[in-house]
């Protein structure tokens, strides 16, 4: 009996180790990285910022053509790019229709689907990755990945106007968490809704391993509006809330978050 037992028992130590060994390669397989997997180009600001307070901008032309209001679309199509695209740096570059309806085949899929097998992958031939396409190919990137307009009207919006107490933000606290554990990104939509001092996008792909305050969590986030590095959102379980790093376009501090595109119509 006791024969049997240790054999069941190293078969199931075993069966454990090599689950887990499997999830860590899922997970490294997954790895979202910021200089790899983000835009090279900005989402503009509709509105000019002094210390995060905005104003009318002046008109010009070159502030007129700025590609803007699209930090939606640019999570939305980072994550699809992670999920369902692969590169082939060794590949020959293809011409700008060909490139288009790979960029059209990619961004059509359901984000929130699971990622596609690498034999299943959109292939796109001649860079190394989405920020390197993006630097090369910027004018036909932002005029084939979609509008930005129709995120003013996204159903989902409508949270910010009856889903807004702590308690929403702790659940909303405990998906990202669970979904960082899986190897998944995590699209939100940033509000300080009714002063709208904030009303963004961002990308939140990994929970930073050290903060000096016990029990408050720190994030690294993708910023459509800030190419350059990561920003950083942090998680405080005293006031039951997030905040987000202060910048030129944004005062820092409190902020309200929901996830976008992690389900059919959210």
């Amino acid at each position: 009996m006791f024969g049997s037992l240790g054999k069941t028992a190293g078969i199931c130590w075993f069966t454990a180790v090599a689950a887990a060994t499997a999830a860590q390669a899922t997970a490294a397989e997954s790895d979202f990285r910021f200089n790899r997997d983000t835009f090279d180009f900005a989402n503009q600001t509709v509105f000019e910022y002094h210390e995060g307070h905005a104003s009318l901008r002046k008109g010009s032309a070159v502030k007129k053509d700025a590609y803007n209001r699209h930090c939606f679309v640019m999570c939305r199509t980072a994550t699809q790019f992670k999920k369902f695209a692969r590169f082939d740096p060794r590949g020959a570059p293809i011409d700008d229709a060909s490139l288009a309806a790979r960029i059209r085949a990619v961004t059509r899929r359901e984000p929130w689907a699971q990622p596609a097998p690498e034999d299943q992958r959109i292939v796109i031939p001649g860079y190394k990755d989405l920020r390197d396409l993006s630097k090369t190919r910027r004018e036909l990137m932002q005029a084939t990945i979609g509008h930005g307009w129709p995120s003013y009207f996204r159903i989902s919006n409508a949270r910010m106007m009856f889903q807004e107490g702590a308690t929403y933000q702790e659940q909303t606290h405990a998906r990202l968490n669970a979904a960082l554990a899986r190897g998944e990104t995590f699209v939100s939509f940033l509000t300080t809704y009714p002063s709208f001092s904030i009303n963004h996008s961002v990308l939140i792909y990994k929970l930073k391993s050290f903060s000096p305050n016990p029990g408050v969590q720190r994030y690294l986030v993708y910023d459509p509006n800030h190419p350059e590095s990561p920003r950083e959102l942090t998680w405080s379980p005293h006031t039951r809330s997030f905040s987000y790093q202060k910048d030129w376009d944004f005062v820092g501090g409190f902020v309200r978050l929901y996830q976008v595109y992690g389900k059919p119509l959210q």
